[in-house]
C-alpha cells in the first residue's frame, strides 16, 4: 500500500446526474492520479438520504451557521427569511432539505481511493457555495448556486457533488462509505499513473 492512501465517499448529486456531468466530474478525480473503487447508480429513499446527512449538534450548527451567514451584510433579517436566527434551528432545516434534494433524483455514489484522497477530493471539489468556489474546480467550473438562493427557495444548495470531510469528524469518510457501500463492493487496485507519480518499486506493490 502507498503511504498515506485513504478513501473518500463522493456523491454525485441528481443536479449534476441530470445535467450529464458525471463523465467529467469522474474524470477529474481520475486525472488527480486518484481510482474509483466502488461506483454505482441509485435513487436512495428519503429516510436513506437522511441518514447520510450526520445529526450531531457540531454539525448541526456548521450547517445552520452557512446558511445564516448568508445575510451577513445584507439588509435581509434571516427569522422573516428562514423564521429562525438559531443556528442549531437553521441546521435543522438544511439537513432536512439536502436529504430531500438527495432523493429527488437518481445519485452516483462512489468510493474514491488515493494519497490524501479526502482532502484532495475536497479540493477538487472546490468551497461548498459554488458561487466562492474558485475556477478550475468542479463547483467553480460548473454552477454558480448560493445558499441565499437555497434559503430564498427553502432548499438545498444545488451543489453538483458531495465530497466526505475529516475535520469535524476524523470518522466521517469511513462511516459515509458504510453507509451506501457494502465491503465486497469495493475493490482495491492501482493506476498506471501510480508507477510515475510514485516509487512503486520501492514498495513491493
Amino acid at each position: 500500500m502507498i503511504p498515506f492512501t485513504e478513501c473518500t465517499l463522493v456523491l454525485i448529486k441528481p443536479d449534476a446526474v441530470t445535467r450529464g456531468l458525471t463523465g467529467e466530474i469522474l474524470n477529474r478525480f481520475e486525472r488527480a492520479g486518484l481510482a474509483i473503487v466502488a461506483l454505482k447508480l441509485v435513487r436512495p429513499s428519503l429516510e436513506f438520504a437522511r441518514q447520510h446527512y450526520a445529526t450531531t449538534e457540531a454539525q448541526l450548527l456548521q450547517m445552520g451557521n452557512k446558511a445564516l451567514s448568508a445575510y451577513d451584510g445584507l439588509d435581509i433579517d434571516p427569522v422573516q427569511e428562514l423564521g429562525t436566527s438559531d443556528p442549531k434551528e437553521a441546521g435543522l432545516m438544511v439537513h432536512e432539505w439536502n436529504a430531500e434534494f438527495l432523493a429527488s433524483g437518481p445519485v452516483v455514489a462512489c468510493v474514491i481511493q488515493g494519497v490524501h484522497a479526502v482532502k484532495k477530493v475536497r479540493a477538487l471539489c472546490g468551497s461548498t457555495m459554488p458561487k466562492d468556489a474558485q475556477p478550475g474546480t468542479i463547483r467553480g467550473d460548473l454552477s454558480s448556486a448560493s445558499n441565499l438562493v437555497g434559503n430564498s427557495l427553502k432548499s438545498a444548495v444545488y451543489n453538483l457533488i458531495h465530497a466526505s470531510d475529516n475535520e469535524l469528524d476524523p470518522e466521517e469518510p469511513k462511516k459515509e462509505i458504510a453507509h451506501w457501500f457494502s465491503p465486497e463492493e469495493i475493490l482495491n487496485y492501482y493506476l498506471v499513473d501510480s508507477i510515475a507519480m510514485f516509487k512503486l518499486n520501492k514498495l513491493n506493490v
